[in-house]
């Protein structure tokens, strides 16, 4: 596994953050539910993301040593009037210049508090251009639009959810509903699309000793093969495993289990 870029993780946001703007400003119904996040209107998927990036702007900004509590946030929540999709578009560019602006003016290797075990500016960097890769996606199916996403991003955006996964898992596997009992099982994640040189096939082992992965194709219990962005969105459970182009083998019921457990957050 190698990790993008710092500057290509500012890249990747600034350019999500325009993709995210399309939306908002395509005429979408900004009162529709979101299906993918259905207590969410697309408005408020906007306002949450954006509300995430001033977060991560405050943090980088100020140098945080500890978490930085909403109300101190300028802005957070969004522009007062709702429904407003100009206002919305102009608050969501004005957040991502200033969240670029302070991650590119860190570097990646600032220490900066986070709630996971790498209190750096890159690891803020690379988990907000996953964040808002994800709910552009999410975005985007509430809108009826397209998703694509550059290959090397999805990829690393599986790497991260699954290295998150092994983070949460080993501090709070031991609650009931994180919990994976039974015999060590297996996940084959292949991305039939990919340049080869992109490696876009992973292995999770899970069961009740915790959870490890590597990149490689080998044998599982169960493989998940199509499309890269379709597994990506699939691993995310933004599409269902029966998306066309999608293709289960193997032991279905292992990947159901998976997929039902809150393995992150």
């Amino acid at each position: 596994m190698t990790l993008l870029t710092h500057d290509r993780y500012c890249d990747e946001i600034a350019r999500q953050v325009v993709q995210l703007r399309d939306v908002v400003t395509s005429g979408a119904d900004l009162s529709a539910t979101v299906p993918t996040c259905p207590d969410w209107s697309l408005e408020d998927l906007v306002r949450h993301m954006g509300g995430a990036l001033r977060w991560v702007d405050a943090l980088v900004r100020d140098r945080a040593q500890e978490n930085i509590p909403s109300d101190r946030i300028p802005l957070r929540g969004g522009p007062e009037q709702r429904g407003d999709a100009s206002a919305l578009d102009k608050w969501l560019a004005e957040t991502g210049e200033l969240v670029v602006a302070a991650l590119r003016e860190a570097g990646p290797d600032t220490r900066v508090w986070s709630w996971q075990g790498t209190s750096t500016s890159g690891f803020w960097a690379r988990r907000m251009a996953n964040e808002i890769t994800v709910h552009r996606a999410d975005a985007t199916l509430a809108a009826g639009l397209p998703f694509e996403v550059a290959p090397e991003v999805a990829t690393d955006a599986l790497d991260e959810w699954l290295d998150l996964t092994v983070w949460f898992q080993q501090r709070r596997g031991d609650q009931e509903r994180y919990r994976l009992d039974g015999p060590t099982r297996s996940i084959h994640l292949h991305a039939t699309d990919a340049d080869p040189a992109l490696n876009a096939e992973w292995l999770l082992e899970f069961g009740a000793d915790g959870v490890r992965w590597r990149r490689g194709h080998e044998k599982a219990t169960v493989a998940l093969r199509g499309p890269l962005t379709s597994v990506l969105l699939a691993f995310y459970r933004r599409l269902p495993l029966d998306t066309p182009g999608l293709d289960v083998l193997g032991e279905r019921e292992v990947l159901d289990f998976w997929m039902s457990r809150p393995v992150f957050g």
